[in-house]
């Protein structure tokens, strides 16, 4: 399957797309398992905060219920929430972008793309870029941490060469170690790559474990070609489900606008429900969650969050 330009000129579009007033989340300590989103642990009280995405039957995302519409189950047991949101704040992001020669033949219309995304971003988003072939780098100047400047974000995005073997693993590990500087608190990953690997010193399961322990949303375009071979779409499948965010193949340009706005409107349009366990929590141990919503006038409801989380191996002890 061959890409036309178009295709690679829409895909900076999504960076812009993500910079919309995403709504925020708090640091955690959680382990998942997949089709999830996000759940943590306070450090300082036995909270609960769990972001959740809702869709229709038609997997358009359900804005504007309230806290009545949802019911929480923590390892079978209903919960009581203690607190309820719909917010939405900036957040710091990283496009992780695979610069190999196979990847990124039209590079100069994906800088340019990014014009449109910035002019429709929040000005307080955090941005960055991570390129990679062999050798992952950061995009931008080294006393520049991240940017909503047009020229420098298409700057950043043709930084690295199109040649050479595939590092994705130690570059979204480079991603997840550079989130961890912005103040924002959410973050998320874009990556966009075919899922190969035959160049890094990380393996899939380390990150996979950073971006759970930093609760990072990772979202995964996969460009796949007919005619490569050492490509893995699984591998890109199970790091953004795990994490919470969502894979996504497209096959023409014409699909990328609307993965964009889906993209955008995930992160932007989560609920954010928080609770403390009735059944209390005990250090490391595994809470099954069950998400209920039901608003009458949509229908039918699914919600998209964690599967479950371990509590901190300190959860249960009298703090002193």
């Amino acid at each position: 399957m061959t890409f036309k330009p178009e295709f690679m000129r829409a895909l900076p579009f999504l960076l812009l797309l993500l910079m919309l007033d995403p709504s925020g989340l708090p640091r955690l300590h959680a382990q998942t398992q997949s089709e999830s989103t996000q759940g943590m642990i306070s450090k300082d009280v036995d909270l609960v905060v769990l972001p959740v995405t809702v869709t229709d039957r038609k997997g358009q995302i359900v804005s504007g219920l309230v806290e009545e519409n949802f019911q929480v189950f923590d390892n079978g047991h209903p919960q009581k929430l203690s607190d309820f949101s719909h917010d939405d704040v900036p957040l710091t992001v990283g496009l992780v972008v695979d610069d190999s020669g196979s990847m990124w033949p039209n590079r100069s219309e994906v800088a340019t793309a990014s014009t449109d995304f910035l002019r429709s971003s929040n000005p307080e988003d955090q941005v960055f870029v991570v390129n990679f072939n062999e050798v992952a780098s950061l995009g931008l100047p080294q006393d520049l941490p991240f940017t909503s400047n047009v020229a420098q974000l298409e700057s950043a995005v043709l930084r690295g060469p199109t040649k050479g073997m595939t590092a994705l693993y130690d570059a979204v590990q480079l991603g997840l170690e550079h989130l961890q500087s912005g103040t924002r608190d959410k973050k998320a990953l874009v990556i966009i790559s075919d899922g190969g690997d035959n160049a890094s010193h990380h393996d899939f399961r380390q990150i996979l474990s950073s971006a759970l322990h930093d609760n990072v949303l990772i979202y995964t375009i996969g460009i796949i070609s007919s005619s490569a071979s050492d490509v893995n779409p699984k591998l890109l499948r199970k790091l953004a489900g795990d994490t919470g965010g969502k894979s996504y193949f497209p096959t023409s340009a014409a699909d990328v606008p609307g993965i964009c706005q889906e993209i955008a409107r995930d992160l932007r349009e989560q609920y954010t429900l928080t609770y403390v366990p009735v059944s209390g929590l005990q250090g490391g141990a595994y809470h099954a969650v069950h998400v209920v919503v039901q608003a009458h006038r949509h229908g039918k409801l699914l919600a998209r969050t964690r599967a479950g989380y371990y509590a901190p191996v300190d959860a249960g002890v009298p703090k002193s």
